[in-house]
């Protein structure tokens, strides 16, 4: 077994180095048997935790053969392989960020918190999000004997400001966009406020013309959003096809191409920000400022979670009417009722 520490001599003074990172310091002293004590102190040191480690193996490989050769890539495949659908397509993309490179080839028993904060300090908000999820993946899997970094020292996890796109922002964009799929596209996204791959994969079979209503499955959740539509949007539909997919072209391509394309639309008439998931917010924040009933609205945008819906609609600017106007309004729409329906509603003396 090698031993961590080695003793030379620089002048009249010893020095040690470490054997695994090449760091050298000094042992501040000219006495070669105090030199020999103080460099045996440091390998005795180094030397339990190895030994501990390896006892804490031999425990585990009992049970699982495979813990002391699992590294985080042979997870992170496993983790890939739960996952369906788009779900499953984001985790993909995720495993080949350039970050995890740093722990890729290491065994999950031999991790030490400092892995973890190197590839946190490389990497981005995603790889912060990612690299909690492949962990809290492993402990769940019995994995990892003990957690890699406690709770609360993991960074905090800052994302970039949201924002609404406004509705002078989406009028100018249409007035500048020349194809017609994409300028339709915006505006069902402005009108119902669904994410792009529900939009965009919509078909005339989703929409009920009877009932005024705009009806599917979310590709994220699998939560139904019903959205029941106007004169507005009505116009947009009806100058849809008319079977299949609304927009067959934009069916066609991925998110990021989407994204793409939308963002080209912006920097041609300067606006700066948003995303078209934007126009979720501006769908939620618009309901809000209108009074429209949160549950409707919920159940519009298909939030499961009023905590969610209320997220995406917390920088509506509201303004909220004097008590007394309200009660003048309340008693006016009495006093307008027809004289049936004041009859019915006076409690009998």
């Amino acid at each position: 077994m090698k031993t961590r520490f080695r003793m030379f001599r620089r002048g009249n003074v010893f020095w040690c180095q470490n054997n695994a990172t090449g760091k050298q310091e000094s042992l501040e002293t000219r006495d070669r048997k105090v030199a020999l004590r103080l460099l045996h102190a440091k390998n005795e040191a180094a030397l339990q935790p190895f030994l501990n480690l390896c006892i804490a193996r031999t425990y585990l490989a009992a049970s699982d053969s495979n813990i002391c050769r699992r590294t985080w890539q042979n997870l992170m495949d496993e983790y890939v392989k739960l996952r369906s659908g788009k779900t499953r397509a984001r985790a993909e993309r995720a495993t080949k960020e350039k970050a995890f490179d740093l722990i890729r080839s290491l065994p999950l028993v031999e991790t030490q918190a400092e892995h973890f904060l190197r590839v946190l300090e490389r990497g981005a908000v995603s790889t912060n999000i990612h690299l909690r999820r492949f962990h809290n993946f492993a402990l769940g899997m019995n994995w990892l004997p003990w957690p890699v970094l406690p709770k609360k020292q993991w960074p905090s996890i800052k994302f970039k400001e949201k924002r609404a796109i406004t509705h002078e922002e989406h009028e100018a964009l249409l007035e500048k966009e020349r194809n017609a799929e994409l300028r339709a596209f915006y505006e069902v996204c402005w009108h119902i406020g669904g994410a792009q791959s529900d939009v965009a994969n919509l078909k005339a079979e989703d929409i009920d013309w009877a009932n005024c209503v705009v009806a599917f499955f979310r590709a994220k959740t699998g939560s139904v959003q019903i959205v029941r539509f106007g004169s507005g949007l009505e116009t947009v539909l009806r100058s849809l096809p008319q079977e299949g997919f609304l927009f067959p072209k934009l069916a066609r391509l991925d998110e990021k191409h989407r994204a793409s394309l939308f963002q080209r639309a912006c920097r041609r008439v300067g606006v700066i920000g948003v995303s078209l998931h934007s126009y979720r917010y501006a769908w939620a924040e618009r309901a809000k400022i209108a009074g429209y009933p949160e549950r409707f609205a919920q159940e519009a945008l298909g939030h499961n979670s009023k905590a969610v819906h209320r997220a995406y609609a917390k920088k509506a600017q509201v303004t909220v009417p004097a008590l007394e106007e309200y009660e003048r309004k309340t008693a006016m729409k009495i006093l307008q009722m027809p004289d049936s329906v004041h009859t019915a509603v006076t409690p009998a003396v």
